[in-house]
């Protein structure tokens, strides 16, 4: 497949890179800071020059969106919406049908009516960003030609898991999966076979999923 895959510097989107690239895919790297490496053609862009982005995206067969503008980012918020909302309308003005972009967890329901993000143990330091995810998937639901999957990690998936790739996961939807000590947990690379898996065989149309073990 040709696949674009966006943010693919950062500590999401290179592992998906490393896992598409295992998989022999023809990938174009869009990233602020593009990288030499030989496994992907790589491309600088703004992701706010729409137009600009589109020309990009032209021809491949999906894009992946793994863009996050720093949790340090003081304009988090704002950026993390119209960075969001640029890509989205660059992918459509591609001509590009098949879009997967990469959200937060915050907005997964722990309980009818409550999004985690809205709870109050919810850590302060990822607020804004995770609202900000929350908010651009209710813009996304409103989105009806794109053929778009929204995915949002486990609870638990962050540096320090060292479970690597196992290559095993279990799906979801609204709801965070828990395995059998009560914890949503999934490693980096293991997100990065489900978002593999996903573009090459899709099975999320339009809606939002999850994934741990």
């Amino acid at each position: 497949m040709k696949i674009a895959l966006i943010g693919a510097t950062g500590f999401v989107g290179s592992n998906i890179l490393n896992e598409l690239s295992s998989r022999n895919h023809d990938i174009t790297a869009i990233a602020r800071n593009p990288k030499k490496e030989t496994n992907a053609n790589w491309v600088s862009v703004d992701i706010f020059d729409t137009d600009a982005l589109a020309e990009i995206l032209k021809g491949n067969d999906a894009v992946i969106n793994a863009y996050n503008p720093g949790w340090a980012n003081p304009n988090i918020y704002e950026d993390f919406i119209n960075g969001s909302k640029s890509i989205q309308e660059a992918v459509k003005k591609s001509g590009v049908n098949r879009f997967i972009t990469i959200g937060g967890a915050g907005s997964l329901f722990v309980a009818p009516n409550l999004q985690a993000v809205d709870t109050p143990d919810f850590p302060k330091e990822y607020h804004a960003g995770a609202t900000a995810a929350r908010d651009y998937l209710n813009i996304l639901k409103k989105e009806k030609e794109l053929d778009w999957a929204f995915f949002s990690p486990a609870f638990e998936m962050h540096q320090g898991i060292t479970t690597g790739r196992t290559g095993k996961y279990r799906l979801g939807l609204e709801n965070p999966v828990f395995d059998e000590n009560q914890r949503s947990i999934l490693s980096v690379e293991d997100l990065a076979v489900v978002v593999a898996d996903e573009a090459e065989n899709p099975k999320h149309h339009q809606i939002r999923f999850t994934a741990a073990y």
